[in-house]
């Protein structure tokens, strides 16, 4: 096996350890709001942020120098507050959607987020695509809709479906704002490091989540009948939700926002199959096409890399403006770009924009 099959192999296996840890975060979550009436979203994101600020801030604070907690905060703090309290209206938006819609419009406007995420990458990363990247997007979304047909088909549209419109509408805007972390995050575990972005959302995630939670879910938290398989739905959910967070930083490294989005679609597929079992959900064919549709989508679109626009020496000056300058030569030829990929590629055959 060569190295390019073989790193194409490993991108879309990353993206599917991702979407099976999204799995395991939906039936803990399931489980705990249909059969032990645990309608709690927002502790349940408490526990992970207090998790991520246990093992990642607590590993900035000892760090000396540039990388301290509070160097950190004195150059970016108020950048990091406001991505937190993004990240945490992300993850609530959605949730709260599913009280007002139906299952099959959650999935697809869902969708909404790769959009989101091209766009973000095309301006503010510089990142550009190639025809076969948008060949794949499309492939992939269209396993999106060929699932939620399926869902319609063998009758799986949960949810109360009252003010659809309310709840369609939380989750096109749980979707933009999981966009803007994502790329957000691409930006920070590529020019920063992976610690600092997970250490920065644990400090800023676990205080705004807090608040909340005492504001609008501390009357629920009472209502918990707590017992030890609450609490187990409990460990689970927030062991499922660390790995995610900890592990989605190293395969955006790896890939890129857009490509882990892509692998995500997959997560309410594994869903689905674990649902055959533990809750007989009905069976349809159009499932496993809608499976395999998504993965040939992933394929294709991890096939060929992207690319960065911009020279990469005058990209790193725009990124680290406190850096030292590097002089750029003004004639001869100039070194071809660093490309972004979910290979592994280090170049491109050309340059695609000339710095003079």
């Amino acid at each position: 096996m060569d190295r390019v099959t073989r790193d194409l192999l490993l991108s879309v296996a990353l993206g599917q350890v991702l979407s099976l840890l999204i799995c395991g975060i939906g039936l803990t979550s399931k489980y705990l709001s249909e059969d032990f009436h645990a309608n709690t979203p927002v502790f349940q994101s408490f526990l992970n942020y207090i998790l991520l600020f246990l093992v990642y801030t607590t590993t900035l604070a000892v760090r000396q120098g540039e990388e301290n907690l509070l160097a950190i905060l004195k150059r970016r703090w108020w950048k990091y507050m406001i991505l937190g309290i993004v990240d945490i209206e992300a993850n609530y938006l959605v949730v709260k959607a599913y009280q007002y819609t139906t299952l099959t419009s959650v999935q697809l406007l869902d969708c909404f987020v790769i959009p989101v995420v091209i766009l973000l990458s095309w301006f503010f990363l510089l990142v550009r695509y190639k025809a076969v990247h948008f060949i794949g997007i499309v492939v992939c979304i269209l396993g999106m809709g060929c699932m939620a047909g399926a869902d319609v088909l063998v009758g799986r549209q949960q949810g109360a479906g009252e003010n659809k419109l309310i709840g369609d509408l939380l989750v096109l805007g749980g979707a933009t704002l999981y966009g803007i972390s994502n790329v957000c995050e691409e930006y920070i575990v590529r020019n920063l490091s992976r610690v600092e972005f997970l250490g920065m959302i644990g400090l800023f995630g676990s205080f705004f989540s807090g608040i909340q939670l005492a504001i609008m879910e501390h009357k629920e938290l009472l209502k918990v009948p707590w017992d030890w398989q609450i609490g187990l739905l409990y460990v689970g959910f927030s062991a499922c939700m660390f790995g995610l967070y900890s592990f989605m930083p190293v395969v955006i490294k790896k890939t890129s926002a857009t490509a882990v989005n892509l692998s995500l679609l997959t997560a309410d597929l594994y869903s689905l199959f674990c649902g055959l079992f533990l809750f007989h959900y009905k069976f349809s064919g159009l499932y496993l096409l809608s499976f395999f549709t998504i993965l040939v989508g992933l394929v294709l679109y991890s096939s060929t890399s992207t690319y960065v626009a911009q020279d990469p020496r005058v990209y790193k000056q725009f990124r680290n403006p406190s850096g030292p300058v590097v002089d750029l030569p003004t004639t001869g030829q100039l070194e071809p770009s660093v490309t972004y990929t979910s290979l592994g590629q280090e170049t491109e055959e050309e340059p695609h924009v000339r710095v003079a």
